[in-house]
């Protein structure tokens, strides 16, 4: 059994889940809101949103979609958390990720890692990025 994280959004989706494709690789499946069936009226203005997406991220899996009936309330109280092999691939997808959004701790060296941080991307979501190599030492 293995946990997947689930990400709504407010209309912009499909804007996130292709930078995310770019960053980590591969091409994310998107379904709109227009092909769900009549007996789920989607307003108008929502017929292009996102109804479930999936972007495979190593040997993980990232699922998203815009709240079609409503409006998502901001990511709080939790974060997508990611531990890459290698100290230089972690410190750049956490910059990647940065652009354009809000560090919240700064990509340095810890105690338990040769390279973690934290921020909030542009799309509002957290992100806890880290480097699986241990500081001499430890």
């Amino acid at each position: 059994m293995q946990p997947i994280p689930y990400i709504f959004f407010n209309g912009n989706c499909a804007q996130a889940m292709a930078r995310y494709a770019e960053i980590f690789g591969g091409t994310p499946e998107m379904m709109p809101a227009s092909q769900m069936p009549p007996e789920f009226p989607v307003p108008e203005d929502r017929k292009t949103w996102i109804m479930h997406s999936s972007l495979k991220i190593g040997d993980g899996l990232l699922m998203a979609s815009d709240n079609i009936m409503g409006d998502a309330v901001a990511m709080s109280g939790c974060a997508v958390t990611l531990s890459l092999p290698a100290l230089e691939d972690a410190r750049s997808v956490f910059e990647k990720l940065a652009e354009g959004g809000e560090i919240t701790m700064a990509f340095a060296p810890t105690f338990w890692s040769t390279g973690f941080g934290t921020l909030t991307d542009r799309f509002g979501i957290h992100w806890m990025v880290g480097c699986d190599e241990q500081p001499a030492g430890s």
